[in-house]
């Protein structure tokens, strides 16, 4: 058997075996790759489009995915050389057997696929925009934020993870001290402007 999965004929599909392995086992220690938005604008494609048909556009996390394909294509790839082999004596070319094996892995994939989101429903990511972070209070790490002097904050998202970014204050004779915190209230590129909570306008907020 050994000898069979190393053959230049089974390569393609041996490979793509110890790569679903690996992508698997990163998987179960819990590194949590795969939670990775695909977006697509699905407005701009009235009907069914190629990512719908390869299963991408159902919510399932982008590694979980690919390793269903990996092993729908292994499988395929051994159905396909075993088939030949029983009907003609000789496995095929390995390209001509990666290309059958892509095709017939790819639409059985697409129901995996279907099947695997129905185990993720809860699924929810976490992935935010930057500008997500406006409207949140982020705390002054060192230094002081003075206009034209920007300094490093930590702003923590709704999902509670923290974000590392750079403030200075909105108005133009407020200064931002160490420790103190400030509301982000609008960005430009990657620096974000914040009003400090001392300021008299969120005082009365």
């Amino acid at each position: 058997m050994l000898t069979l999965l190393l053959s230049p004929d089974y390569a393609p599909f041996a490979i793509a075996f110890v790569v679903m392995l690996g992508i698997g086992l990163i998987e179960a220690i819990g590194l949590g790759l795969g939670h990775f938005d695909f977006d697509t604008d699905l407005d701009a494609h009235p009907g069914p489009s190629l990512i719908d048909w390869l299963g991408l556009g159902r919510g399932l996390p982008i590694l979980v995915w690919l390793t269903s394909l990996l092993g729908c294509f292994t499988v395929a790839g051994f159905a396909v050389q075993q088939i030949a082999t029983a009907a003609t004596g000789a496995p095929l070319h390995w390209s001509l057997a990666s290309a059958a094996a892509l095709v017939i892995g790819g639409v059985a994939n697409m129901f995996a696929a279907a099947g695997l989101a129905r185990i993720f429903p809860g699924y929810e990511s976490t992935v935010i925009l930057a500008d997500d972070l406006l409207r949140h209070r982020g705390t002054v790490l060192e230094g002081a934020a003075a206009r034209g002097r920007p300094a490093r904050a930590k702003v923590v998202d709704r999902f509670g993870q923290a974000h590392y970014v750079m403030i200075e204050p909105h108005h133009d004779q407020d200064v931002i001290v160490q420790g103190q915190t400030a509301l982000l209230v609008r960005k430009e590129g990657q620096l974000f402007f914040a009003v400090p909570d001392a300021h008299p306008l969120l005082q009365t907020i």
